[in-house]
């Protein structure tokens, strides 16, 4: 049988682990493996597995030595073959529509900030789910427990993008963002010069998340008026669940297990504010926000706000997450026209770049 691209295989592993919200540990196995390969010259590969000195290199063990014997010996690994079986049910058929209708994802990290993986990585499974664009969107510097990016690094990531985009698929191209704290004075956390260079940018509370409703409002409302703001992200704050799968990058410790109470703040005021100043009310897609609540989607629909359906993906796999934030926009009766991630990239752009 002609042997399969057994690092191909890992990384698929890895990618459906990933999106079914398995535990990190195996994640961050397959992804080491599929790395510790690449890196051998051609051909040493398939003569460690015949010689059985695959588990010999670091970041080897032996479940994924046992699916690289298999993809070379042209099977689909049993352990692939498992995932793929037991993948989710089908989304309904409003949810598909509007999953089928989007674009891009205007919310994802890399290991440039607490991400798990490398932007390229990020970009070719974003293109591999039928994407014509995803923004990056790395944290801003005083959310150093996720190595959010000073105004230095975030130069540097800007250059590298524009590298990185040279070589991506004809097509597809990554967009440069970023996801910047919303301090106590509503200020966003970074360089004005900077936020003015990005394509989106999305703001975010992650600090002081149980100011009384009235500081927390004014605070929402200031970042608003922003005009370099975009997108209000995942504007309760809560967490409904613990920790999923996949987030393996130095940042790591800033995502551990836990349930946290939604932020208290003047709902209709803050989705007012978000359609009078044409920001999108982010809907995040990650299984432990489910941010806003299906009740707060409602009211920000009938305030006339748009919206962006967002993974905020920290690993490949998370990427698919999309799914999860259509069948919660779906079920609010949102349609795709006041989304803003089904729009063409250079309509987008075109969109943000009006605002500031």
């Amino acid at each position: 049988m002609t042997a399969r691209d057994p690092i191909a295989d890992l990384r698929r592993i890895a990618f459906l682990l990933e999106r079914a919200n398995e535990a990190t540990y195996r994640v961050r196995a397959f992804r080491s493996a599929a790395k510790a390969l690449g890196a051998l010259p051609a051909g040493e590969v398939a003569e460690r597995a015949r010689t059985g000195k695959l588990t010999e290199l670091s970041g080897v063990g032996d479940v994924t030595a046992r699916c690289v014997a298999e993809s070379l010996a042209g099977e689909e690994p049993v352990y692939l073959r498992r995932l793929v079986a037991t993948e989710g049910t089908d989304l309904d058929e409003a949810a598909a529509k509007l999953r089928d209708a989007l674009r891009g994802d205007c919310h994802t990290h890399s290991d440039w900030s607490d991400g798990g993986s490398p932007i390229e990585e990020m970009a070719l499974a974003a293109v591999e789910l039928g994407h014509e664009y995803v923004v990056l969107t790395d944290h801003s510097p005083r959310l150093t427990v996720a190595r959010g990016l000073t105004a230095d690094r975030l130069r540097k990531q800007l250059d590298h993008v524009a590298a990185v985009n040279e070589a991506l698929p004809k097509g597809f191209r990554i967009l440069t963002g970023i996801e910047v704290d919303i301090l106590a004075d509503g200020s966003l956390d970074q360089d004005e010069e900077l936020l003015a260079r990005l394509d989106v940018v999305v703001g975010s509370v992650h600090s002081g998340l149980n100011d009384d409703r009235a500081k927390m409002t004014r605070r929402m409302l200031a970042a608003i008026a922003n005009p370099h703001l975009d997108i209000l992200g995942h504007c309760t704050g809560r967490m409904v669940s613990s920790r999923p799968a996949g987030v393996t990058g130095p940042g790591d410790r800033g995502h551990r297990a836990r349930t946290r109470k939604e932020s208290d703040f003047d709902a209709d005021a803050v989705f007012a504010a978000c359609a009078e100043h044409d920001v999108a009310v982010e809907i995040n897609s990650r299984p432990e926000r489910q941010d806003p609540p299906k009740r707060l989607i409602r009211r920000a629909l009938e305030a006339g706000c748009k919206f962006a359906v967002n993974t905020d993906a920290h690993a490949p796999g998370q990427l698919d997450w999309q799914r999860f934030g259509c069948e919660r926009a779906a079920l609010c009766g949102v349609p795709a026209n006041r989304v803003v991630n089904t729009w063409k990239a250079d309509r987008l752009v075109k969109w943000t770049a009006g605002r500031g």
